[in-house]
């Protein structure tokens, strides 16, 4: 069993990393501006690849309950701050509440017991998946791997075992991408009685905590400020991550301390702590991207938020339960199938038919499906959400054509008729979001001669399709034996000539993001949050 190491030899490995993390890389391709940075390719496994599942799994799926509806990962910070709820549900679970018994007590039920990296590799694989991401670290300072920086991780406690290496292995047999996630920007105030200040305190319950258990000090905080050691650990635990696992992607999660007590980062206003968060943040987007080319991996960023991290063009834009209503520059929807990302026990899904739609409606505007599972503490996956990814796997290998390696068309949908577009080189794929079962009209090839249609087919159906150009363009008369497919039909159109339109991106990402909904940091939207 590996050594347990002390607080000293921590802020020492904290030291070391932080000082070598940016080692300057002979002809890196990366100077360290953010003017290099936003030169940063897609990658082709990423563009091309379209679906990855996203898994949110640690303590907190031990607990397994919200009041209410929201993200069941943020419950570690609201038992202490929703004590009158949380405060009477925890005495009557466990038997006490914190300073007695807080969140690092829950900690040892979350065992993973029945875990088996290998058959949700294979489910992975088998749904449709090009790559999988796990939260390596939430807000809640719990790590996921084998760290030698905190004694609060998966090898040392709780499943006694390193979660996101066990797990990349398996991915990666499959032929599977794989980015631990990384969510520690938060951490700061998470445990802290004010959220979102540069420079906190922890709540009075905590600090008992702590007092009773120092070592509780290493989840809890040890900071509860973006002071320096924050950000020079925060920096050591991603580097520890990329040299242990080269992950393929940097997936971070938005930083509200960039638009939250008197800072603008984005707009060049920062007190000095953000400031230095954002340089060193700067720098170790730089080593990864770096590391990378070193490595000859495509690696990638994400750019999370309505107010983006990173300046436009570093990394892919996203947000929460994202559906852009535009073709957007190349970005991603971390959705869930509920209402939470972490386990909830008794959470309401959205149907089979509505999580379909929304992934074909995401891959039409040049964006990726990152659906969530949110796993049970022993390891086990809900029924509902198993259900649901091995729909889309159904759905998914019928019309395969029209999802792995598409791009946009000149449009992204047809409203009249229920169409979504996508294309592959010279083939238009019009996917039908509503039973066809009459003739309809894709009014976007109005102009079109016969001659430019080569053939036209239904995936999933051997049956002929007809049809014919009119001047409201071609008319397709639907089969009879609609064939496999459910909840959506492709309809393959073979042209003479390129079908992808490059230039109907809206570039501006402002504008790309408008309309798009509100999600706040605990997961409500804004017409959930005044129901509850």
């Amino acid at each position: 069993m590996k050594k347990m190491i002390t607080f000293n030899r921590m802020i020492v490995a904290v030291l070391v990393l932080t000082s070598t993390a940016f080692a300057e890389q002979p002809e890196a391709p990366y100077d360290g501006s953010w003017q290099s940075l936003q030169e940063m390719p897609v990658p082709a496994w990423f563009d091309d690849g379209k679906i990855g599942i996203f898994i949110h799994w640690g303590p907190y799926s031990a607990i397994g309950y919200r009041k209410g509806r929201g993200y069941a990962e943020h419950v570690p910070q609201l038992i202490y701050r929703e004590t009158k709820h949380y405060y009477p549900y925890m005495k009557k679970r466990w038997g006490a509440h914190p300073p007695e018994f807080g969140y690092k007590d829950v900690i040892p039920e979350f065992k993973a017991e029945n875990w088996n990296p290998d058959e949700w590799a294979e489910l992975f694989a088998e749904v449709g998946a090009k790559y999988v991401v796990l939260t390596a670290e939430h807000h809640d300072g719990w790590a996921n791997w084998d760290s030698d920086l905190t004694p609060w991780n998966a090898v040392d406690k709780g499943p006694k075992r390193d979660l996101v290496g066990d797990l990349g292995k398996a991915v990666r047999a499959k032929g599977l991408k794989y980015a631990p996630s990384y969510h520690r920007e938060r951490h700061a105030s998470f445990f802290a009685k004010d959220r979102f200040m540069v420079h906190g305190v922890p709540h009075p319950d905590i600090a008992e905590e702590i007092k009773r258990m120092p070592e509780a000090a290493m989840l809890y905080g040890p900071e509860f400020s973006y002071n320096k050691a924050f950000v020079d650990d925060y920096v050591a635990r991603w580097k520890e991550i990329q040299t242990k696992y080269q992950p393929d992607m940097l997936w971070m999660d938005d930083f509200p301390l960039y638009t939250r007590d008197g800072n603008q980062v984005r707009k060049g206003k920062a007190k000095p702590e953000i400031q230095y968060f954002d340089d060193q943040v700067r720098g170790m987007i730089t080593d990864f991207m770096n590391d990378g080319a070193a490595r000859g991996a495509d690696v990638y960023v994400n750019n999370k938020g309505g107010s983006r991290n990173w300046p436009d063009g570093v990394g892919c834009l996203e947000k929460d339960n994202l559906k852009m209503k535009v073709i957007g520059p190349k970005w991603q929807s971390c959705t869930t199938f509920g209402s939470s990302f972490g386990y909830m026990k008794g959470d309401k899904y959205k149907g089979i038919q509505k999580v379909l739609h929304e992934m074909i409606e995401v891959v039409s505007r040049n964006g990726n499906f990152l659906i969530n599972i949110g796993p049970k503490a022993d390891g086990t996956l809900a029924p509902e959400q198993v259900e649901r990814l091995r729909a889309m796997g159904d759905w998914l290998r019928i019309n395969s054509d029209a999802i792995y390696g598409s791009r946009y068309w000149k449009q992204s949908d047809q409203k009249d008729e229920h169409l979504v577009f996508t294309t592959n080189g010279m083939k238009l794929y019009a996917i039908k979001l509503q039973k066809p079962e009459a003739t309809f009209a894709i009014t976007g090839t109005a102009g079109w001669s016969a001659d430019q249609i080569k053939s036209v087919r239904l995936l999933g159906s051997d049956a002929s399709v007809a049809w014919k150009m009119t001047a409201q363009g071609i008319l397709i008369t639907p089969p009879t034996d609609l064939g496999a497919s459910e909840y959506a039909w492709s309809f393959e159109i073979q042209t003479d000539s390129e079908q992808h339109h490059p230039n109907v991106i809206v570039r501006d990402a402002s504008k790309a993001l408008k309309g798009t909904k509100e999600v706040d940091l605990d997961g409500y939207n804004k017409d959930v949050k005044k129901k509850n």
